[in-house]
């Protein structure tokens, strides 16, 4: 089993299930003891402000504003450089514990050894 997980998560809520999808198995990997590096990219972009998680909705799943704060107390939240770019997002912008970083980081956390890279 890879000791290392990066998961990146491009949909937000124009495919909410696929969104949730990603958050939970990113959340379970980092209750389960695995580093985790969640990306935020395209629509889940939005989920790096204060509040936005708060406002995603799918029946039958866990809360996504309690999915981020596992990530972001016990693994790493990262905002794509261009998707923060495009939305107008700064980090100044962002909720706590949240960094902006770009492709070349996200293909050298993918490579690592012992690494399992998701893309939902």
């Amino acid at each position: 089993m890879a000791k290392k997980l990066v998961i990146k998560v491009t949909a937000g809520a124009d495919a909410p299930e696929r969104c949730s999808q990603a958050f939970t198995v990113a959340a379970v990997a980092v209750a389960s003891g695995v580093e985790v590096s969640l990306w935020l990219t395209g629509e889940s972009a939005w989920f790096a402000l204060p509040g936005k998680a708060a406002e995603f909705e799918l029946p039958h799943a866990a809360p996504l504003p309690d999915l981020l704060d596992s990530l972001l107390a016990g693994g790493r939240v990262t905002l794509c450089t261009q998707c923060a770019a495009r939305r107008e997002i700064t980090e100044k912008d962002t909720l706590e514990g949240v960094r902006i970083a770009g492709a070349q980081v996200f293909v050298s956390e993918s490579l690592a050894d012992d690494t399992q890279a998701l893309v939902y």
